[in-house]
């Protein structure tokens, strides 16, 4: 979930990216709309994209979470697997920021029936007009325009005509757009940033509108002759905002844009096709109703492990809870590459969400000796003989002789090379004792039949995490 969210802001900030540094010039006003409204979306979706024609020439590995074993006291049994505390708290995070963003909202739309029932109504060529008592502001929300008593005549006329185009061409519903991503979205800075330039956008439009039927320098005249104070809310369009007022001239000025320009957007192309190769590195296309994570490096090894032991703090599990625990894993092409440290094996490493198919993607499993039946016979064979034999040869009074009481954890990390051996054990625990001896046992397993895939032997990575009970 988390590398989605980065992959959904770094796929935005590219987009803005190239509208600001290509597009927001020209004056292909609608053609800049579509786009403002269009690459959000593309942002959050992409990353979700994953196309089988790409991904059949990715390298791809296994990678599995074994159950945890639970070693002392009077239990030895596997832990089984349920909801991390830390993804419940993040989700609580952002519900409690979505009902804080959805409050805010909901008192812009108070400020606005506010003026609203303050002014006095009229009715004005199919469009309402609201006259402020004792203020210049002068905005527009759908079909009303607000506008302040104290704005002198003269003006007035230009800021109806002008905020008439922002209700013609509905750009209210654009920025209430923007407004429900906010919610949604409230951590991400991106689609704050997609406001700002949706807003300026619209005042652009509304410019060249009424220039076009108008004198352009008694406009200009129109835009610096007061200050208006307008409403701070992120879904009006305010007539006179004094931070767009030198950007609205500037672009008044600028000359109409080449038909050739609108080459430009042809940029989008290469951009969705580099980002549309990197979710396919980093997706399934055998997992329906999945989402993958790719892993580059150990800190993200070492979060896994931090997921686990959060499960085995919690203990036994619901079956609901049973069903959310994902196991975990990658796929790698079969070649004859040989692996020389486990980081350049973590690099092409998947994490899988659905366990039912991170098995199930490999043909043939490995098999623990003696073990035998299909692919879920197997499994449950080597995750339960794993079990009983780390148990069995687990040395219990290191626990006492090193000083310790209670839960110790012990995160393992190995793998069943190509020709069955156990290769690269690592192991992360609270003392170095405990991690010599768990590295001892998992070096002490029989060598195992190995994984086949396509009728070829391929490398399968485990993740094992014991909860070493020490009791008095």
């Amino acid at each position: 979930m988390i590398h989605a969210i980065i992959q959904i802001l770094a796929f935005q900030i590219l987009f803005l990216a190239v509208y600001d540094l290509f597009l927001k010039k020209e004056t292909f006003f609608g053609l800049n709309r579509i786009f403002l409204l269009l690459t959000p979306i593309l942002g959050c979706v992409l990353p979700f994209i994953s196309i089988g024609y790409i991904q059949q020439n990715i390298p791809q590995e296994y990678i599995v979470e074994l159950p945890a074993v639970i070693i002392g006291g009077n239990t030895s049994d596997t832990i089984s697997s349920g909801p991390s505390f830390w993804l419940l708290s993040l989700l609580n995070f952002w519900l409690m920021g979505s009902v804080i963003s959805a409050l805010l909202f909901c008192r812009k739309l108070y400020k606005i029936a506010k003026l609203k029932y303050a002014g006095n109504t009229e009715y004005v060529q199919g469009f309402k007009l609201i006259i402020l008592p004792k203020t210049d502001t002068a905005f527009s929300f759908f079909n009303t325009i607000f506008l302040g008593e104290t704005i002198s005549e003269e003006n007035k006329a230009s800021i109806i005509a002008h905020e008439k185009i922002h209700i013609q061409q509905s750009h209210s519903l654009d920025l209430l757009f923007f407004e429900m991503l906010r919610i949604f979205f409230w951590f991400n800075p991106m689609v704050y940033l997609y406001q700002n330039r949706m807003a300026t956008l619209h005042e652009y439009i509304a410019d060249a509108k009424i220039a076009a039927e108008k004198d352009k320098k008694q406009y200009y005249q129109n835009l610096l002759s007061e200050v208006f104070q307008t409403e701070k809310i992120s879904f009006i369009n305010t007539f006179f905002n004094q931070s767009l007022i030198k950007k609205r001239i500037s672009m008044l000025q600028k000359s109409k844009s080449r038909k050739t320009a609108q080459l430009k957007y042809l940029l989008l192309l290469p951009v969705i096709c580099g980002m549309l190769i990197y979710t396919a590195c980093s997706n399934d296309p055998r997992a329906e109703e999945t989402q993958t994570v790719q892993q580059s490096d150990s800190e993200v090894m070492n979060k896994i492990n931090e997921l686990a032991e959060a499960i085995m703090k919690k203990g036994d599990m619901t079956p609901e809870e049973e069903k959310a625990l994902k196991f975990l894993t990658s796929e790698s092409q079969p070649g004859d590459k040989v692996y020389t440290s486990l980081q350049e094996y973590l690099d092409e490493t998947k994490e899988q969400n659905d366990a039912d198919v991170t098995f199930a993607a490999i043909e043939k499993v490995p098999t623990f000796p003696g073990c035998s039946g299909d692919n879920e016979a197997l499994k449950k064979c080597f995750s339960e003989s794993i079990s009983a034999f780390v148990g069995e040869n687990f040395n219990t009074k290191l626990g006492k002789d090193l000083g310790l009481l209670g839960l110790q954890r012990i995160a393992v990390q190995f793998k069943i090379d190509k020709s069955g051996n156990i290769v690269d054990v690592e192991a992360r625990a609270p003392k170095p004792e405990l991690e010599t001896e768990a590295i001892r046992i998992i070096k002490k397993l029989p060598q195992m039949q190995p994984g086949e895939q396509k009728g070829q032997k391929v490398g399968v990575l485990y993740s094992l995490p014991i909860v070493f009970d020490v009791v008095e």
